[in-house]
């Protein structure tokens, strides 16, 4: 089994933050043990896998203003 095949279907979402007038639009969906990102415009392109964990501490930084330019 691949990593991305472990996202359940359906729990595939838009972020946000996308910019459809500049085609900045990113997915992200999930499963027990992964968390996938896509790109919203080319779905069958690939996917960002990353473990649950790994994604939950990269969203706490990003909600902390870690990566605010």
């Amino acid at each position: 089994m691949r990593n991305h095949d472990l996202i359940t279907p359906g729990t595939w979402r838009k972020s946000s933050r996308s910019n459809a007038a500049q085609d900045a639009c990113v997915e992200i969906g999930g499963g027990d043990r992964v968390i996938g990102v896509r790109d919203t415009k080319d779905r069958d392109g690939g996917t960002l896998v990353f473990g649950s964990e790994t994604w939950r501490a990269f969203a706490a930084q990003v909600k902390a203003g870690r990566f605010d330019l």
